[in-house]
């Protein structure tokens, strides 16, 4: 995968990297923090990260214990009401993100038949009317994994329109993704050993989105991962039907 470029994009402040404490002081936390919860468990680095990316948690500096001890607490409903709209309203006004060289904008899209991985079919040469969301990613991307749980959102967010399909096409073999998806589900319609499409339209930075209308326009795409990507999928999705 020599000429794969991962495209790494920092998230909003919202994310683990900072904690707001009561005061106006910000904490920072690393590796080395010792964050446990209210019976006093300590936290592996990776948990206790994860459950702060989820926006749903934060931390706070433990009195009287040392400077990089800190206690990991869930957040009440209303206040993760408040902090995900806020980060909508943030996200929404933010630059459209990267498009990708190799899709235009209004451009006819090129569609191929396609098997995911349990077996469904795909032609929408012949299956027309449809708005297709692509996502082209790889088990080792770390933002192809960090985007999945939006990704499932979006996926649950349009589940009984029909007119709407999501695809993602993976260089992984099946035998691979099965193993991962046991342990990450990914809510896409997953075509494995991609490679094939990858490099017919030319796609060698992951992840990559390309959204394409039910007219067979390409409406919209973008590689990386950035704070609005999601956003602006489903801002796109929602304007092609």
């Amino acid at each position: 995968m020599k000429k794969i470029t991962l495209l790494l994009v920092l998230w909003l402040a919202v994310g683990f990297t900072y904690a707001q404490t009561t005061s106006t002081k910000s904490i920072k936390l690393d590796e080395k923090s010792i964050v446990k919860d209210a019976e006093g468990s300590i936290y592996p680095f990776a948990i206790w990260k994860k459950l702060i990316e989820t926006g749903e948690y934060n931390v706070k500096s433990i009195s009287g214990a040392e400077d990089n001890e800190f206690l990991l607490y869930r957040l009440t409903e209303e206040e993760i009401a408040v902090r995900k709209k806020k980060r909508a309203e943030l996200v929404s006004t933010m630059p459209r993100p990267r498009a990708s060289d190799n899709f235009r904008e209004g451009e006819r899209f090129r569609f191929e038949k396609m098997k995911d991985i349990d077996g469904v079919k795909f032609d929408f040469k012949a299956d027309t009317g449809k708005v297709v969301v692509f996502n082209f990613w790889f088990i080792n991307c770390p933002p192809c994994k960090k985007e999945i749980p939006e990704l499932n959102e979006l996926v649950e967010k349009y589940k009984q329109n029909k007119d709407v399909v999501f695809i993602a096409i993976a260089l992984d073999d099946t035998y691979a993704l099965k193993d991962f998806l046991r342990a990450m589900p990914f809510k896409y319609n997953i075509v494995g050993d991609g490679r094939y499409y990858a490099q017919k339209y030319g796609v060698k930075s992951f992840p990559t989105h390309v959204i394409v209308g039910k007219d067979g326009l390409i409406r919209f795409s973008t590689v990386g991962l950035a704070s609005n990507t999601i956003h602006w999928v489903d801002k796109t999705i929602k304007e092609a039907l």
